[in-house]
């Protein structure tokens, strides 16, 4: 036990030293493109050729490592955007501050959501980052009449329209998720015993109210829970997990806290099979993180494979794939010191479809408009499987295709599947996946 708490505290200076690394890194692109200039009629953060957005980023904290890369991939992708014209002749300005992603008391996302709002004027707030995080702000967001697109987390509770008008998820939502994770555990594990690592908050429990429609409750070995913090500190957790007996381990986890349990079970002797939530399972985040926190004593890699997860984007692996050509080059451009990973994909692909969205809003868009837009959207980007966005459904992507770790990529195990909320089933979804524009710029 004393080797496994040494590894876990160099995990936690690993995530402050990552987190510190990319804080000062970022602060360029919480600033990029200046002010908005004069207003338009159209929309606040609207003038003739720009559009301005802005965002709360964990460019500091506990899931830094891997997160921090987000907003810099979405930027470099309007960057390209804004090089070949922007849309409708305007260029889109992010601004995203660092919230340090302080679940316990999210003052910093307040402040900085307000100042985005009330002295910057932005037009939208975009991909803000964290289920806790962004719940301080979305009251605020929905009085004030903001965009809220397309909120970086996969909590069941950005799908209200009757309450929050304006706020949209985008990325599949945790019970869906849960359901094809239960879907696929009960198909290839029949038998086996199984326990649960979860988040502590609408993360861990929305991803367990999934997984428990397909896998009850009573066969369920044990729920293990985590509050993130600077220093992951989970031996209790890990001993209970094992007591358990469990064959699999399913785990709603961050980056992080993946890595702290593989590594924290791994020293106890305990090596069950993982599978694994889709934000906590990127390859190369994980073999990155691992190396870092053991010094180069845990081949990374190696201790990363089998793992399995699920995904609604192809793998950055896939270079035939037009989407992953397009976001290389981006990558390459603009911001070439950033691992190619699932965490820059989700960036760009998120960016892409506020592009889409921007250009469906009009030549001269409001803050109306675009929530129009998505409400009404025929969105068709890099993701595997469609979204459910409708004016009585702001939830996002509604499935996943179940992978498996291989080398520094997830390799398919099979169709993307897609469900509901509900009881309804889990099918596959077969529709080819659209062909990225040969400029990489979406049109109305």
């Amino acid at each position: 036990m004393a080797k496994g708490s040494v590894r876990l505290l160099a995990l936690g200076a690993v995530v402050a030293l990552g987190a510190a690394a990319c804080g000062g890194g970022s602060s360029g692109g919480s600033t990029s493109g200046g002010g908005n200039g004069s207003p338009s009629a159209s929309a606040p953060g609207v003038t003739a050729t720009t559009v301005t957005i802005g965002s709360h980023q964990p460019l500091t904290g506990p899931v830094a490592p891997g997160y921090s890369e987000i907003a810099p991939a979405s930027n470099a992708y309007f960057k390209y955007v804004n090089a070949h014209g922007g849309i409708n002749g305007r260029k889109i300005i992010y601004k995203y501050l660092d919230d340090g992603y302080d679940i316990a008391q999210p003052n910093a996302t307040v402040t900085d959501v307000k100042k985005l709002v009330e002295q910057d004027h932005v037009f939208a707030i975009f991909e803000g980052l964290g289920t806790p995080t962004h719940q301080s702000v979305v009251q605020f967001l929905n009085q004030q009449k903001v965009p809220d697109l397309f909120v970086a987390s996969g909590c069941l509770c950005w799908n209200n329209p009757s309450q929050y008008p304006e706020t949209f998820g985008w990325q599949t939502d945790y019970t869906r998720e849960g359901k094809i994770l239960g879907d696929y555990v009960k198909k290839h594990f029949a038998g086996k015993k199984i326990a649960i690592f979860a988040q502590n908050d609408d993360f861990g429990t929305d991803g367990i109210k999934g997984f428990e429609k397909e896998i009850p409750a009573s066969g369920i070995a044990t729920v293990q829970r985590y509050v993130p913090a600077l220093t992951p500190n989970i031996g209790p957790q890990v001993a209970a997990l094992k007591r358990s007996g469990a064959d699999i381990v399913v785990s709603f986890t961050v980056p992080g806290y993946t890595v702290a349990l593989k590594l924290g079970a791994a020293q106890a002797g305990y090596n069950p099979q993982y599978v694994v939530s889709n934000v906590g399972a990127d390859p190369i985040t994980l073999s990155n993180i691992i190396g870092a926190a053991t010094k180069g004593k845990v081949n990374g890699q190696q201790a990363i494979q089998g793992i399995i997860s699920d995904y609604y984007l192809p793998s950055t692996a896939e270079t035939s794939n037009s989407w992953m050509q397009l976001f290389k080059k981006i990558h390459d451009q603009y911001i070439p010191k950033l691992p190619f990973d699932g965490n820059v994909e989700y960036g760009m692909a998120t960016a892409y479809t506020f592009a889409e969205a921007l250009a469906a809003a009009g030549q001269n868009p409001t803050r109306a408009s675009i929530v129009a837009a998505v409400e009404n959207q025929h969105f068709a980007g890099p993701n595997l499987v469609p979204y459910a966005f409708s004016p009585t459904d702001h939830s996002g992507l509604t499935g996943m295709r179940m992978d498996v770790i291989k080398g520094l990529a997830d390799k398919p195990l099979g169709t993307p599947m897609v469900t509901d909320d509900g009881s309804g089933p889990v099918t596959p979804y077969t529709t080819p996946q659209a062909t990225a524009p040969a400029d990489g710029i979406p049109t109305d």
